[in-house]
């Protein structure tokens, strides 16, 4: 099978999908006009065109026609519903899927009628959707109520790199006395609850204060990522005077989350929105337990009280009572994690998550070539 992907070459996303294709035997182009900032297989060929921002979707469209018709693709598979699946809808290309990522379906469109117009004529152009999670599937529908389906892939994860972590390693360093971590991997933006961590650890450190002070002086919180947030959310752990046991770590490379991962003991996502859970997968395959928010597509990736525990957005206090528990029973805190670990590596491995692919992209050509598409 041989697949353009018009997508951001700058995306780690982009690159996984790419490489993981790639490794499945797809002959695989990218073409974008977005710079590589990502690594690519040697077998991937990358058409790289000038960044030009939004004008630059449209810049783009006579050169990468002529590319991608001399490649003679058997799909092509556009990211993104609003900057790329504009150039794919004045390719003439057929037959291409679109694959929506979260806020080009929950963001843009809202940011005025002609954004909105903007992706439901893209939605209606494709000739089939992808999405990651149903719950974006729904708000695709929503949008664009003439389409029939929505296609889930969801995005999957790199179990092999989290088969080495050593959990075992962490009930030891606890039974040591070492500390004990909470933590999250994730961009400082108000969308996705950091604030809401803040508080939550700050009402069980206080807590523990009263109970258990030896324990209390065992805990840390630990906030790995970057964003506009970051000020205000240094403030706010100094307001609630958990500063001196917080630790913000800043934006690492994607390759060195499994290694970060090892040092956390509970992971917890509260974002008040969230196309789907992929670092909450990350999360489950390095066997930690997870403590995520009943929004978006996070309730989609964790079978409540069995790999982790769902809680209303918004409420400290009840993630703070999750916490606490994981906290005091360790025995709990394993137990969970293991079950999550084994759930991520049955339901979302990158095979299982290509191999979802392959069959998307397969029924999406036959679709076409009965419908008479050349």
């Amino acid at each position: 099978m041989k697949v353009v992907l018009l997508a951001s070459a700058s995306s780690i996303h982009t690159a996984q999908w790419a490489n993981g294709l790639s490794r499945n035997g797809v002959e695989v182009h990218v073409v974008s006009q977005h710079p590589v900032k990502q690594f690519f297989e040697k077998s991937i060929s990358l058409h790289i065109f000038p960044f030009r921002g939004v004008f630059g979707y449209f810049s783009m469209i006579r050169g990468a026609g002529k590319t991608i018709k001399s490649i003679k693709p058997d799909i092509l598979n556009a990211h993104y519903a609003s900057g790329y699946a504009t150039t794919a809808r004045f390719l003439n290309v057929r037959p291409w899927l679109l694959s929506v990522w979260g806020s080009d379906i929950f963001e843009f469109p809202n940011k005025s009628a002609v954004h909105r117009w903007l992706v439901r004529s893209n939605l209606r152009s494709a000739d089939a959707i992808a999405s990651t999670s149903q719950c974006m599937a729904r708000e695709v529908v929503n949008l664009e109520p003439s389409l029939r389906s929505v296609h889930i892939t969801p995005f999957g994860v790199d179990v092999s790199a989290y088969e080495k972590l050593n959990r075992a390693a962490n009930s030891h360093k606890e039974g040591c006395g070492g500390n004990v971590t909470v933590g999250t991997v994730k961009t400082l933006e108000a969308q996705y609850g950091v604030d809401t961590l803040i508080r939550a650890f700050s009402l069980v450190y206080q807590r523990l204060m009263d109970e258990d002070p030896l324990l209390a002086s065992r805990l840390r919180l630990r906030l790995v990522g970057d964003g506009n947030e970051k000020e205000y959310l240094m403030a706010l752990a100094i307001e609630l005077g958990v500063s001196e046991i917080t630790d913000f770590v800043g934006r690492i490379p994607h390759s060195q989350v499994p290694k970060m991962l090892k040092s956390i003991d509970i992971y917890v996502a509260l974002s008040r929105r969230e196309s789907f859970g992929v670092a909450v997968l990350e999360a489950g395959a390095a066997g930690l337990p997870v403590v995520v928010s009943n929004v978006g597509g996070l309730p989609e990736v964790v079978i409540d009280m069995e790999t982790g525990f769902i809680v209303p957005p918004d409420r400290p206090e009840l993630a703070a009572n999750v916490i606490f528990k994981l906290l005091k029973e360790p025995e709990l805190r394993f137990e969970v994690g293991m079950k999550s670990q084994i759930y991520v590596k049955s339901n979302y491995s990158w095979d299982a998550c290509l191999e979802k692919m392959l069959q998307t992209y397969t029924g999406v050509i036959d679709s076409c070539e009965m419908e008479g598409y050349e």
